[in-house]
């Protein structure tokens, strides 16, 4: 059963930040917004790239956490007019018996409404010839933001207020049962049309930067369910009516709170760093359960290793091509009542990567992931002055994991591995474009998306 994940877009406000910084000798206050100036799409870069190391003022904690971004790469002008450099348009489409030939369209702005990269937008749209619809917006701002007095900016990234609205019609959702033991034949089928809307911050204690951050959040949904559109399988309706009526024309108010220790110096391509996090999603309202929650204990780690195809950088560079080994593993339960959905799963774009989505559902679940992460092409290529790929790179992965009913079952459970080959496209640190060819022993699992898998 041979799969493609449709393209999903997720950006962020931040870009490239290397270890550590040199620092002025005084404190800085700070900068204003500076004049209006000719644009340089060089102006803080070499012609290959290169971005060097600038001297941030002395009274910015944890320097190596902040993204330095170079006056080049904050282009003035509208969407069009930065196309490419601050704006990127990606296509959607994908194809499936069921559901039709799809396509849409993806616009990201990192630049939203021009404030030197404070903000960004998302928006995306699709549709498929047998009526499969997707229409999504997010929002993001960053908290702590600064510029620099010869140019550019800095941003911090682990503090920001985020909101996101959608809808969606999915005539392709798949549910196979509870449990690790279920078989691929165990396959059903239904039709989610689901609405959302979710606001959420998260900030650095105690202050910018530091290693703890907190986050909340809150989410609204609604789910209305419909017989399946797989042909050859059952609907989940028929199969599993008891999880079907309880999820159908459903309701839910979630809320959010989650804190971390976190030493990585990117939130979004870490180099060297550790997180451990703690995070409790409940649902305080819901239509046709009672209270329910998911809890996630999560733990990771990037460890630089030597380069294998390039010299490394050097030491004045700001980002430097950074060879990496990275390690992912959680721990989810539910607790209380909650609608088959909203359970614990593995597979798809994020775990089991060689699985399809939500292959294996149960109330606990634990996942671990291994990726080396190189950059055979260190340099990227430049388009034109203001148009350029950073870097071009690798990673092998393999991804294990289990479901089960209760967390002591989690031990004996069925594992379940998958592994493969990715490739990334790094516009710059904080915005890389993956796409990831997983396999397993049901079947070969393709993903294109902006973002690390952790």
């Amino acid at each position: 059963m041979h799969r493609i994940t449709p393209l999903i877009v997720v950006c962020a406000v931040a870009t490239a930040q290397e270890t550590e910084v040199p620092r002025a000798e005084a404190p800085t206050a700070i900068d204003p917004e500076p004049a209006a100036a000719v644009y340089d799409p060089l102006a803080g870069m070499d012609r290959s790239g290169r971005i060097p190391k600038v001297v941030l003022p002395a009274d910015v904690p944890h320097p190596e956490r902040w993204r330095y971004i170079p006056e080049g790469r904050i282009k003035p002008g509208n969407v069009l007019e930065r196309f490419f450099v601050t704006t990127f348009i990606s296509p959607i489409i994908y194809h499936e018996q069921d559901i039709g030939t799809g396509g849409g369209i993806a616009l990201s702005d990192i630049d939203f409404r021009g404030q030197h990269r404070r903000e960004f937008t998302a928006v995306s749209a699709s549709r498929s010839t047998e009526g499969q619809e997707n229409y999504a917006m997010v929002w993001k701002r960053a908290l702590h933001h600064r510029h620099l007095p010869g140019g550019g900016i800095i941003v911090e990234e682990r503090s920001f207020l985020r909101a996101q609205v959608g809808y969606e019609r999915a005539r392709t959702r798949r549910f196979f049962g509870f449990g690790p033991e279920t078989a691929e034949d165990d396959e059903t089928s239904y039709t989610d049309e689901v609405s959302w809307a979710v606001a959420q911050v998260a900030d650095a204690l105690p202050g910018p930067g530091a290693d703890w951050v907190w986050s909340a959040g809150a989410r609204g949904e609604h789910h209305n369910l419909a017989r399946g559109r797989i042909s050859r399988r059952a609907t989940t309706g028929d199969a599993h009516p008891d999880e079907f009526a309880a999820g159908d024309s459903n309701d839910a108010l979630w809320l959010s709170a989650g804190l971390r220790y976190d030493t990585r110096d990117s939130q979004h391509q870490p180099y060297a760093g550790v997180r451990l996090a703690y995070v409790a999603d409940v649902c305080v309202v819901q239509d046709n359960q009672e209270v329910g929650a998911i809890h996630e204990g999560r733990a990771n780690i990037a460890v630089r290793v030597p380069p294998f195809s390039h010299d490394g950088g050097d030491a004045g560079e700001e980002n430097p091509p950074t060879d990496t080994i990275a390690l992912d593993v959680f721990v989810q339960a539910a607790q209380g009542e909650l609608p088959f959905y909203s359970l614990p799963s593995l597979g798809g774009a994020e775990t089991l990567r060689g699985y399809i989505g939500n292959r294996f559902t149960d109330r606990t679940a634990w996942h671990g992931s291994a990726e080396y992460r190189f950059w055979p092409v260190p340099r990227g290529v430049r388009i034109t002055d203001a148009i350029r790929m950073e870097r071009f790179g690798l990673a092998l992965f393999y991804d294990v994991g289990t479901v089960a009913d209760e967390l002591d079952e989690l031990v004996d459970a069925d594992l379940h591995h998958s592994y493969g080959l990715g490739f990334r496209m790094a516009f710059e640190r904080t915005a890389v474009f993956r796409i990831d060819i997983g396999f397993s022993d049901e079947d070969i699992g393709v993903t294109a998306k902006f973002g690390m898998p952790f």
